[in-house]
């Protein structure tokens, strides 16, 4: 069997004062935080897309990756990518990986022969994950790509597109049960519009319910019992889509009556497109009890696009990590890194210097979370600020004991308003101690 990265062994922890940058100084997958192991709280997945695809272009230039096992036919290629996506799952320790179906096998002349080139390429990541006991995370369909996707998928204005499109998810809703994937995620990539001087928004988004709720019947038929997500984004590549952040998801399912067979898949950079930060998705996310699962990457601040960028910024995995504890964990999901080196990285090796940073970074962020939520000091806080809805006239509005007639009364005797301050320099120089403690 061919080795491809045969200059590096497996990586190991050797904590945070280590110098060596094939090694982990905050990830040690058996260190017990709390109740679960490293490993089991973040659950890190390798996305094939950008690991083993990328090939570093960009809209001004070409591709720079230098990757030697892409040679040969295209199945040859992809071949040699499942040897390849193993060895460095199993040289980083990564537990999970995802895919779309177009990541891991060519589309060929006919719909057929897409199918058994998937067939073909599935059967060996099968014989691969039994041998390392690494597992799917989730899969999904690529239904943007193409030019037949142009319009969109689901909602596209061609009633065959449609129609493909499902074929499509059929096929990769079933490739995701036979290798035991614990979930599949629906990205709308195209389920947007360029201007509505040309759209029917109200079929396009009857269409795509429709399309779900299709998606949720096969599952019963053939027994798919993974979780489904839909991974929110409000643009790229359409200039409005309408998966456009949680809220609006959460509204669409509400709306059609599809909020109990969804959750969602949330990305970094996503969330910051839509004009939130991370920790207000995932928060909105838990509350409403539909936090699924994590693309774990981020942007730059100074660049008005999707850059999938390696997450190394502290406060946001510290912030991100603080709603997945509250949420009881990701349970089917994980933390999947939707992430790129960057273009002028182009050495197999930085494929691991990302990774590394990346569960680095988290792992830190898991450790400052558990430390704050077992103190307790932003709850208390917190709970102090709306403590007048605990007792009084708060608790009798909680309790919906008034309307506006008795608060009015309450009001007139008792019109002189005394605030409080929100403390939140005091909460961010709280959170910055117990980031520099470890």
């Amino acid at each position: 069997m061919t080795e491809f990265f045969k200059n590096i062994s497996k990586i190991k922890y050797e904590g945070k004062d280590t110098k060596n940058p094939l090694a982990f100084k905050y990830y040690n997958p058996e260190e017990v935080i709390g109740d679960k192991t490293m490993e089991e709280h973040l659950r890190f997945s390798m996305a094939y897309w950008h690991t083993l695809t990328g090939e570093g272009s960009d809209v001004f230039g070409d591709g720079t990756a230098l990757r030697p096992w892409d040679t040969g036919s295209a199945m040859d290629i992809a071949k040699k990518r499942v040897e390849v996506a193993f060895e460095f799952m199993s040289k980083l320790n990564m537990p999970f990986f995802c895919f779309h179906d177009r990541d891991i096998a060519p589309e060929g002349e006919t719909l057929k022969e897409t199918n058994q080139n998937l067939d073909e390429i599935v059967a060996l990541i099968k014989e691969k994950m039994d041998e390392t006991g690494i597992k799917l995370l989730w899969g999904t369909a690529n239904a943007f790509s193409n030019p037949r996707y142009v319009h969109g998928a689901a909602t596209a204005p061609n009633a065959d597109v449609f129609a493909y499109a499902a074929a499509q998810v059929k096929k990769a809703m079933e490739v995701t049960k036979e290798l035991g994937g614990q979930n599949y995620v629906f990205w709308g990539g195209r389920e947007g519009y360029e201007t509505l001087l040309n759209t029917n928004m109200e079929l396009e988004q009857d269409n795509l319910a429709k399309f779900l709720q299709m998606a949720v019947d096969y599952a019963k038929e053939i027994g798919f019992n993974g979780q489904f997500l839909i991974e929110p984004k409000p643009k790229e590549p359409t200039k409005h889509q309408y998966d456009f952040d949680t809220a609006t998801v959460l509204g669409f399912l509400r709306k059609y009556g599809l909020d109990k067979g969804f959750k969602v898949n949330i990305e970094t950079n996503h969330a910051t497109l839509a004009g939130h930060t991370m920790q207000h998705e995932l928060h909105f996310a838990r509350i409403n009890g539909v936090l699924g699962s994590v693309d774990a990457n981020q942007g730059d601040m100074l660049l008005g696009w999707d850059t999938d960028q390696f997450p190394t910024n502290i406060y946001v995995t510290t912030l991100a990590m603080y709603e997945i504890l509250k949420n009881g964990g990701l349970h089917r999901g994980g933390l999947n890194f939707d992430a790129k080196v960057r273009r002028g990285s182009f050495e197999p090796i930085d494929l691991f210097h990302a990774h590394i940073a990346g569960m680095d970074a988290f792992a830190k962020g898991l450790k400052v979370a558990h430390k704050l939520l077992e103190a307790g000091e932003l709850e208390k806080v917190v709970a102090e600020r709306y403590s007048s809805f605990s007792e009084g006239i708060g608790k009798d509005i909680v309790d919906r004991k008034v309307g506006f007639k008795e608060l009015e009364a309450y009001a007139l005797e008792n019109d002189q308003v005394v605030n409080k301050s929100g403390r939140q320099e005091l909460l961010e120089n709280i959170l910055n101690q117990y980031i520099f403690e470890l």
